[in-house]
């Protein structure tokens, strides 16, 4: 059996996460008036820039494109413009505001920190040295950063050509993904020469274990595979060290660059990755590694069919049939014994009620020889032979396959058609992500296979492309069946802070935070959960967005507020929120008023924290309606005031009631 060990920390980190979600987090809160860009490829790997692109991400390549971008743009467009997790030199983020656009910084923490150290020291007068590669996103937004001309370099070996400027105080940084051994060679070459320079440790944690670990894991396997894209830096660094350690090391971007046959006499394989690789396409080679031990076991091929010699395929008889074994005659000195397992994958099948006595079967020889003189067979093996002539045919043809899903692994899903194996990738399980994928084990489901080796015996089967063909169908017929207004009904998908995306059946809409009630909302998920079926009205299609809202117009509570909440109404509240200037009053959900703070007493109050708590009830008297600008003024010292006012008249009443008496009296 082949080991295949995956470095613990293989794939994304800290930074280029962060970046890559703020994108998506963009791309999802925007409308058709907003432009996302990216200052440079958010992050070295095709594939999610591709997937950006596909959602209208753009790219700016450099200064010239982001000027001739602010010379051409548009008055009726919101631009957003990404710092991906590299950064940039202070005069782009200048050229950004100045432009008018908005600047959303995805810049590395652990970047930012050098940004800041070399804008200090280089402040002082410091020289400033940088060891990295020059040409490096990362090391040119470095640069950017400096007061003064800063000094790159690469190794010790070319520290001498700058001999004329290491003098004075000077600054040592590094590129956060710099090789941490050439580091720590060019800080021991100062020490000796005994500079005057101080030097910050700004190379990556991350990138320091993940360099770390992948040396010690190439220094123990037969063949060492790096993840990683063809740009990547981190990722060449890691295959450089790698490849020192073991020589067998081989440098993929995805599984298609994959060459299975390199690992074929390997025992223990290693992989892996940069910091810019997703962790789908880590479970994708790891898994199609994992898949050869089933292969092996199918390797073998018949050689002659009228010998029982292992491999070989012969014809039998069933003598016998017990629940878990089949006896079978094959015109050889002893019998042959069909294991439960080697007859099915279904579990605790009961062989006696599949076949009988007599019965003729194909089989496989798997040992001349299984300890007792008895030869062990397998029919489940022939019967994958079969369904390998099958799928081939299948494949050739393109024709929709289906299968029952018995495995469920970290990098995909293992179905069996008439007992042969085919692996689909977790990436091409669905058009989406699919979190969970234990929900398909023990489903039968359709796909079309995208890759057959006879040799090898390697079959991988493609649901996505299916998946993706029905939705988009089930989107075609959709969009040309509602219109803006039209009231329809869907389920929650998912919940996010801005909102919730509802499947409409054919593609989803986004019921905005702010669509959700007529009031304020503080939680979505307060309002909807997942799973959840919702009537909403479609309010805005733009393209292939749909934008939903729960805001019925027979709900909203504008609609008799002239009536209810007319000047001199005397209504009651509560307090929804206090502001220095005074508090709002939620009269009902969709409707405040202020109680500004010189209307809450006849008495000075410096603030309404002094006198309410958030949620009391208050009773107040309407001072002023603006219908138009759905505007309420509240005013207890008023209310206070007529009940004064009030109390004067009673008084007054009952004094001119008491004369008449006396006067009846006498």
């Amino acid at each position: 059996m082949r080991e295949v060990i995956v470095a613990k920390s293989a794939g994304f980190c800290f930074g280029v996460k962060r970046a890559v979600d703020t994108v998506y987090e963009q791309v999802y809160n925007s409308d058709k008036s907003t432009k996302v860009y990216t200052y440079g490829p958010i992050i070295h790997n095709e594939e999610v820039v591709n997937d950006l692109a596909s959602k209208g991400v753009t790219i700016i390549e450099d200064e010239k494109a982001l000027d001739k971008l602010a010379q051409n743009k548009a008055d009726n467009i919101k631009y957003k413009i990404v710092i991906r997790s590299h950064g940039v030199g202070r005069n782009v983020y200048d050229k950004i505001k100045d432009a008018g656009f908005e600047l959303i910084d995805a810049t590395c923490p652990f970047v930012k920190k050098i940004h800041n150290i070399v804008d200090e020291e280089s402040n002082k007068g410091k020289t400033i040295i940088i060891t990295g590669d020059k040409k490096h996103p990362e090391v040119q937004g470095i640069i950017g950063w400096c007061n003064n001309e800063p000094v790159i370099i690469e190794s010790v070996n070319n520290v001498s050509q700058y001999a004329d400027k290491l003098h004075g105080e000077m600054v040592l940084v590094s590129q956060t993904t710099f090789n941490n051994r050439k580091f720590k060679e060019l800080v021991e070459f100062f020490e000796k020469k005994d500079y005057n320079i101080r030097v910050y440790s700004t190379i990556c944690n991350a990138t320091g274990e993940r360099q770390a670990d992948a040396e010690k894991l190439a220094s123990k396997v037969d063949t060492m595979i790096v993840i990683g894209g063809k740009n990547s830096s981190n990722t060449q660094k890691l295959y450089e060290i790698s490849k020192k350690q073991c020589k067998n090391t081989y440098y993929i971007q995805t599984l298609v660059d994959l060459d299975l046959t390199v690992i074929e006499s390997a025992k223990r394989v290693g992989i892996t990755a940069g910091a810019s690789t997703p962790n789908n396409i880590i479970k994708e080679v790891h898994d199609s590694m994992s898949e050869l031990s089933f292969e092996e076991l199918l390797k073998q091929s018949e050689e002659n069919e009228n010998k029982i010699r292992t491999g070989s395929v012969v014809e039998g008889k069933i003598i016998g049939v017990k629940p878990d074994e089949i006896i079978v005659d094959i015109q050889y000195k002893s019998d042959g014994i069909i294991t439960r397992s080697e007859y099915s994958n279904t579990p605790n099948l009961d062989l006696t009620t599949v076949v009988n006595v007599g019965d003729p079967i194909t089989v496989k020889v798997i040992k001349t020889n299984d300890g007792e003189g008895q030869v062990l067979l397998s029919y489940k093996r022939v019967a994958a032979e079969k369904s390998y002539e099958k799928l081939e045919e299948a494949f050739n043809n393109e024709e929709v396959v289906k299968g029952t899903v018995t495995e469920v692994r970290e990098g995909g899903l293992s179905v069996s058609v008439d007992e042969c194996k085919v692996f689909i990738p977790a990436s091409l399980v669905s058009d989406t992500y699919e979190k969970n994928l234990d929900k398909f084990m023990g489903t039968e489901i359709e796909f079309v296979i995208t890759e057959f080796n006879p040799r090898k015996r390697r079959v991988i089967g493609n649901r996505k492309k299916l998946v993706a063909a029905a939705k988009a169908e089930a989107s075609k017929k959709l969009f040309e069946s509602i219109n803006v207004g039209d009231v329809v009904e869907g389920t929650v998908k998912n919940v996010t802070q801005f909102g919730a995306f509802v499947d409409l059946g054919g593609a989803d809409g986004l019921l905005h935070i702010s669509e959700m009630s007529w009031g304020r909302i503080d939680d979505p998920k307060s309002v909807v959960k997942v799973g959840e079926k919702v009537k909403t009205f479609i309010k805005e299609i733009n393209g292939d967005k749909i934008a939903l809202s729960l805001k019925f117009d027979d709900t909203n509570p504008w609609l008799n507020a002239s009536e209810k909440y007319a000047i001199g109404t005397v209504v009651t509240g509560k307090i929804a929120r206090m502001t220095a200037f005074g508090a709002f009053v939620e009269l009902e959900q969709g409707v405040d008023a202020l109680l500004h703070v010189s209307q809450i007493s006849n008495e000075h109050v410096e603030k309404p924290e002094d006198v309410f708590k958030i949620g009391q009830e208050i009773t107040a008297k309407v001072v002023d309606f603006k219908e138009a600008d759905k505007k309420i003024s509240l005013s207890i010292k008023a209310l206070n005031n007529d009940s004064a006012e009030e109390e004067k008249e009673d008084a007054a009443e009952e004094v001119a009631n008491n004369v008449e008496t006396a006067s009846d009296a006498e």
